[in-house]
């Protein structure tokens, strides 16, 4: 397969993942922030939109009050965003126009109708909870169309490289901003009524509450909702969950230049595989998620090098 080809079936599916990993942050982001609070809470609840994606700056750059509306509207429709909802399901429309022969018509009329209805609904301005629905419908559409349509072969496996990359860093930077967020101890003690729904917030964001409650059967507590995001293999959004899916992914695509890109997606593999959450919380949750994060990035930009476009070329 050509560089340049895989290049767009790989971006094609991470701004896909991303439109609906930013869509699930803002979902619950609202909905948290209906809750009884003070002023300073709310702003530190957006603030925190902001830092998981690595916004604040161009945020500070565009707008002059940090608030709902301006938030709301920088990561849903602000073109000028590349992180935004408008500008990921447009990139990932554009990167699947560029290879339509590789994808079946059924991928594509899915991709395209996402985009085509995207810019009817921000004219509109339909209610951000439904629209942040609909969102995560299209999403979950595109990623069923493409297994149940697509073969098997390697346009495949980058798309899956893609996904699964994209959902674990985005998987990550949750868990950091948010563990910090509620300033939890190790995790052993009863949560307050307040940590508790920033908590079910966090799981709800990464569609993890309902299995946290059928896994743990128990109260939420902080080291468990690590636990369950980054050490369970059923966890489907879990690190480690994504790494088994980059790890046996890259060893159907291998060549002659990859061998140092497998062993780093080999060794954090290991890293998650034979972890106990007692030792990582003991060590520092927030070490080990930054080196995790630093990692997929390095991991990301090898895949580019040994596969795809190299990034900047």
């Amino acid at each position: 397969m050509l560089s340049r080809t895989a290049d767009h079936l790989y971006w094609m599916a991470r701004y896909t993942e991303r439109a609906e990993n930013i869509a699930r942050m803002l979902d619950v982001a609202v909905q948290t922030s209906m809750l009884p609070q003070s002023q300073r809470d709310t702003e530190q609840l957006w603030r925190a939109m902001l830092g998981i994606s690595e916004l604040q700056e161009a945020f500070d750059a565009a707008h002059e009050e940090l608030d709902e509306a301006n938030v709301l509207a920088f990561m849903t429709g602000d073109p000028a965003n590349p992180s935004s909802i408008v500008s990921c399901l447009t990139a990932a429309r554009e990167n699947a126009r560029a290879v339509r022969g590789v994808l079946t018509t059924e991928v594509w009329e899915t991709q395209n109708g996402t985009w085509l209805e995207l810019h009817e609904r921000v004219r509109q301005g339909s209610d951000p909870v439904a629209f942040f629905e609909w969102v995560k419908h299209r999403c979950h559409l595109a990623h069923g169309v493409t297994l149940g349509t697509m073969l098997a072969d390697e346009a495949m496996v980058f798309i899956r490289l893609g996904t699964f990359l994209e959902r674990a860093d985005s998987t990550a930077r949750i868990l950091d901003v948010k563990y910090h967020a509620v300033k939890a101890s190790a995790g052993h003690d009863l949560l307050t009524q307040r940590e508790f729904y920033y908590w079910a917030a966090l799981l709800r964001s990464v569609a993890g509450f309902e299995i946290y409650r059928k896994v743990y059967r128990d109260s939420i507590t902080p080291a468990r909702v690590a636990e369950l995001l980054m050490l369970r293999a059923d966890m489907p959004r879990s690190l480690l969950a994504c790494m088994e899916q980059v790890v046996s992914n890259l060893k159907l695509v291998r060549n002659d230049v990859s061998v140092d890109t497998e062993r780093l997606a080999g060794r954090m593999h290991a890293q998650l595989q034979f972890a106990r959450i007692d030792d990582v919380l003991e060590a520092g949750l927030d070490n080990t998620l930054r080196k995790f994060m630093d990692d997929i990035y390095d991991l990301g930009n090898r895949i580019s090098r040994d596969f795809l476009v190299p990034l900047g070329a």
